[in-house]
């Protein structure tokens, strides 16, 4: 080889010498598989993402989104990503099919703090803690044998009646003022057994609802720019510290209370602080007799505390916002509301008021109940997190992102209903296939679906079915100051739940023949 072919080949080698690590690179990325893309969603902002649209972020805004972008979207809110679900399929595939990778919740500063580190069921992650704790409200807290919660809802529903009838002959009655008293009493009662609320411990415990519900629903900057939450900007941890306090003084009273005087978990009388008390770890963590809890699930005092938070909130607002809707649909449509009486009339006669044995008579009034949940879901988002990386439908969805199933936009999905923004019951009357809300039908999914489905759906729905049957067969109803059904406001304000933005009023007449 000759001097200059040496010199040539020496200059090749230092010449591609720099690019072989370039070009290992390329061979490494070439071969590897490829991540599937992100969910489709709107154009984001640099560093804030799609923080730019945070007032979009309703159940009603988000639907529109869905529109745009599809069943599936994608959103970056500061260094949070989050995946909203607005179709019945795309449901099915995070409900169903991936499961086991959506049964997460996903933790809020606020949810945290107000759960006392997520010891509760609802906001726990899944896992051998939640399972024992799912068991617990299945089997004991909401339980058909837990007589004194079902007895709890006769006995304030009677209440609620009692003080319709006590009023003014020709005055109005606020509704939806009515009936969340009535859900605050059930629920105060089914947890602590005691009566009906009065004075000092009625405002506190209706201060303690309301800045919890107003917390929960609360946008914390913090949440989604992790770095800003010492700095606490916006007030919100000084407001999370009094309201925590507030609802330790509350129940830490009912707890020792209930410690100072126990009763047996086989007291028809007990309620759902006893029933929990026999799992407290200092107190032994065991039940009498054969239970399939026994020895295996110890709860500490917080863990209490945060069970009976959830209870105050899952059986308060939403029970009251669906029974307050059932009624405000029934009253813009008059011909569906006598339907509903002629039932109810059928079924019992004008002498006395329905019974819980006459429920199972009311076919109709049933299929308005589902009518109502489908247009107005008690949570209107569900939300979940993902324990992994998952791909769905062909788009990765990471480990540890949010996700919101727009539940009130997949019960107006045009494709799935006919009509899908109007009132119409008998949709369920005249489809023996019409979906139901047990879990299986993506296209109707008030109470979740899957894992996290609320184990409260029964006692939930027994009380909206007996309020809204009792109200409508003791009463006639009329709007007041001669207000047109088609005159009735019927917006929504976006929160926890999605209530009446205003409150329903209507003007009762006694029905029945015998004493109220």
């Amino acid at each position: 080889m000759g001097f200059s072919e040496a010199s040539g080949s020496v200059l090749s080698f230092w010449v591609l010498f720099p690019a072989l690590p370039l070009m290992l690179l390329g061979w490494i990325l070439l071969s590897r598989p490829r991540r599937p893309p992100l969910p489709p969603g709107p154009r984001q902002l640099p560093i804030i993402g799609n923080m730019n649209i945070i007032d979009q972020l309703t159940h009603r805004g988000l639907a529109k989104l869905a529109e745009r972008h599809g069943g599936l979207l994608h959103l970056r809110l500061g260094f949070n990503h989050t995946v909203v679900v607005s179709s019945p399929e795309m449901a099915r595939q995070v409900l169903q099919v991936h499961d086991h990778v959506f049964s997460n919740r996903p933790v809020t500063s606020t949810i945290r703090y107000l759960t006392y580190d997520r010891s509760d069921m609802a906001f726990a992650h899944y896992g051998p803690f939640w399972r024992q704790m799912r068991k617990l409200c299945v089997m004991k807290l909401f339980s058909r044998r837990r007589a004194e919660s079902w007895a709890s809802v006769r006995d304030e529903v009677d209440a609620a009646v009692r003080v319709v009838a006590a009023g003014a002959p020709g005055a109005a009655v606020n509704v939806g003022e009515l009936v969340f008293n009535l859900t605050k009493n059930i629920t105060y009662r089914a947890a602590f057994g005691s009566s009906a609320l009065e004075g000092k411990d009625q405002d506190e415990f209706i201060s303690i609802l309301q800045e919890f519900s107003k917390l929960f629903g609360a946008f914390n900057i913090a949440d989604f720019v992790p770095w800003l939450e010492p700095l606490d900007l916006q007030g919100i941890n000084r407001r999370l510290v009094k309201a925590r306090s507030a609802l330790d003084s509350f129940i830490d009273r009912i707890i020792d209370e209930h410690i100072a005087n126990p009763k047996s978990t086989d007291d028809p009388n007990a309620d759902m602080v006893d029933d929990m008390l026999a799992f407290l770890g200092e107190a032994g963590g065991a039940t009498t007799g054969s239970d399939e809890l026994q020895g295996s699930l110890k709860l500490t005092r917080d863990n209490i505390k945060a069970i009976i938070m959830d209870v105050m909130f899952g059986g308060t607002e939403t029970v009251a916002s669906a029974i307050e809707w059932a009624m405000a649909e029934l009253m813009k449509s008059p011909k569906d509301m006598k339907r509903v009486q002629d039932e109810l009339e059928a079924a019992a006669g004008l002498d006395r008021k329905i019974s819980e044995g006459d429920l199972d008579k009311l076919p109709y009034l049933r299929c308005c109940i589902k009518e109502t949940l489908r247009l107005h879901p008690p949570i209107p988002l569900l939300l979940h997190e993902t324990a992994e990386d998952c791909e769905v439908s062909g788009y990765w969805v990471p480990a540890r992102t949010r996700v919101m199933i727009n539940a009130w936009a997949i019960g107006r999905e045009k494709s799935a209903w006919k009509d899908a923004d109007s009132f119409i019951p008998s949709r369920f009357a005249d489809d023996p296939s019409a979906p139901d809300f047990k879990g299986n039908c993506f296209e109707f999914i008030p109470f979740g679906s899957g894992r996290r489905s609320c184990p409260g759906m029964q006692l939930g729905l027994y009380g909206l079915e007996l309020a809204v049957a009792q109200l409508l067969h003791c009463f006639a109803w009329e709007l007041p100051g001669g207000m047109k059904p088609s005159e009735l406001d019927m917006t929504d304000v976006f929160g926890l739940t999605a209530p009446k933005a205003v409150r329903l009023s209507a003007v009762p007449t006694p029905r029945l023949a015998c004493p109220i």
